[in-house]
């Protein structure tokens, strides 16, 4: 009879992280407690971690202590339980794998990179760190193919003068081979009756990319791996990288929950962050995702809602508003239920409140009369977003254009504005990818993907 084996499939913790410069400490360590006992409660047999653990690349020792922490909690509570985490774009690979060697005897595995055997053209991918076994009562149940974001020194060699292939196309290329040899080793040690789990922590062709937030970039180049990259007889991709829970199929995105399903190839999910990571998420429905096999069968699977610890309220609702419109709103928080619930709650439990503003003049004393609207109230301002609009100008001029906050805008938003400025249309292909490939370099370092 085929074993049965639970996954529990999240990414995106990114701790450490800060929502317009104050910390999210609170929100994590909420999480935490309600992840543990889920997996208990569940019985579930791994936890696969599909990168962007830390929200930086130097992580401060309250985010590292947070990490260690819940895998000692986990150990205590899930004692069989196998982890397996790979880093995303905002990791440091060796930081984050350093303490590997001493978290094996724990049964937990950490990749940080793709490792590299040999030297010149005798140089090859060593596959064996990456094929990790994941147990139920005691027995290997299920593969995991631990594949962390692929940087391009990760990848295969490449010829530059492939025809007329695109970089995109040849950094596809080269994720293909990755997986494909990590997958061939996997082949002579799985048994047909044993689930094969893919990792990964990148962009998916057909995916739904949130406003801003995040950037399809593999490999320092601007694009989005195809869905084929991923083996065939693969059971399920565990993906890392986009904050909304999703499913790819093709070019089809279905965010919904599915049990059951039996469908040709494999089974390829994003399993959102936890907890919002920008404002214009807060909308999403963070979750984790159990999925249940029974052999190499996926027989069950569901995205299990994050509690929202801490809220999020953007005011007014509808978008900026004239000013008075603005501040009776804010004031109109005191009967709002989510601030009534948190009376009494510690500050870190308070609301976060971005207050939306549109001007048609300068209100020096703006700040001080949002202030005003929400003393008393149990929530914190996080942002006063303020939206100006010039009178006296043609729509669709720069000057009758409603400005945002230099902060609200993107780099690579801002350098495509400065280039249509400078110079008229759109920059070549060649240099946008030259200065995506540059983004990528200090993404790791900095808020972005």
């Amino acid at each position: 009879m085929p074993r049965r084996f639970t996954l529990c499939h999240t990414a995106d913790w990114h701790l450490g992280h800060a929502l317009h410069g104050r910390s999210r400490e609170a929100e994590h360590a909420a999480f935490f407690t309600w992840l543990i006992e889920l997996l208990e409660r569940q019985r579930v047999d791994a936890l696969v971690i599909a990168g962007d653990v830390f929200d930086s690349a130097s992580p401060s020792g309250a985010a590292q202590a947070q990490l260690f922490e819940l895998l000692a909690a986990l150990r205590a509570r899930c004692p069989a339980i196998d982890v397996v985490i790979v880093a995303g774009n905002h990791d440091s690979p060796s930081r984050l794998a350093a303490p590997d060697p001493v978290l094996r005897s724990l049964r937990v595995r950490i990749v940080g990179a793709v490792p590299w055997v040999g030297r010149g053209r005798d140089q090859r991918i060593d596959p064996e760190p990456l094929v990790v076994p994941l147990h139920a009562d005691g027995e290997v149940a299920a593969w995991a193919l631990a594949v962390p974001y692929l940087r391009a020194c990760d990848l295969p060699a490449l010829d530059p003068d492939a025809g007329e292939e695109d970089p995109a196309a040849r950094i596809a290329r080269g994720a293909r081979r990755v997986y494909d040899e990590v997958a061939a080793h996997a082949r002579t040690v799985r048994r047909d009756d044993q689930a094969l789990i893919v990792t990964g922590h990148c962009h998916v062709a057909g995916a739904a990319v949130s406003d801003g937030s995040e950037r399809p970039v593999i490999g320092g180049v601007a694009g989005a791996l195809p869905r084929s990259v991923f083996p065939e007889d693969a059971t399920y991709v565990a993906l890392g990288h986009l904050h909304l829970a999703q499913e790819v199929r093709a070019q089809e995105v279905r965010a919904q929950e599915v049990r059951a399903q039996e469908v040709a190839g494999p089974d390829v999910r994003y399993s959102g962050s936890p907890i919002p990571l920008a404002l214009g998420e807060e909308s999403y429905p963070h979750e984790v995702r159990l999925v249940t096999f029974e052999g190499a069968r996926i027989v069950a699977q569901a995205g299990h809602r994050v509690p929202r610890s801490v809220a999020i309220l953007r005011v007014p609702k509808s978008g900026p508003a004239p000013i008075d419109e603005a501040l009776a709103a804010l004031r109109a928080l005191e009967d709002d239920e989510v601030v009534r619930a948190a009376r009494g709650a510690p500050e870190n439990r308070w609301p976060w409140v971005e207050a939306r503003v549109r001007l048609e003049r300068a209100e020096p004393a703006l700040r001080a009369r949002v202030d005003e609207a929400l003393a008393g109230l149990p929530v914190r301002l996080v942002k006063l977003t303020v939206e100006q609009a010039r009178t006296g100008s043609s729509p669709g001029t720069e000057e009758g254009a409603s400005l945002r906050e230099l902060a609200e805008l993107d780099v690579r938003e801002v350098f495509l504005r400065r280039w249509a400025l400078e110079q008229e249309g759109e920059p070549p292909a060649d240099v946008l990818a030259a200065f995506d490939e540059v983004r990528a370099a200090v993404v790791g370092t900095e808020s972005g993907p």
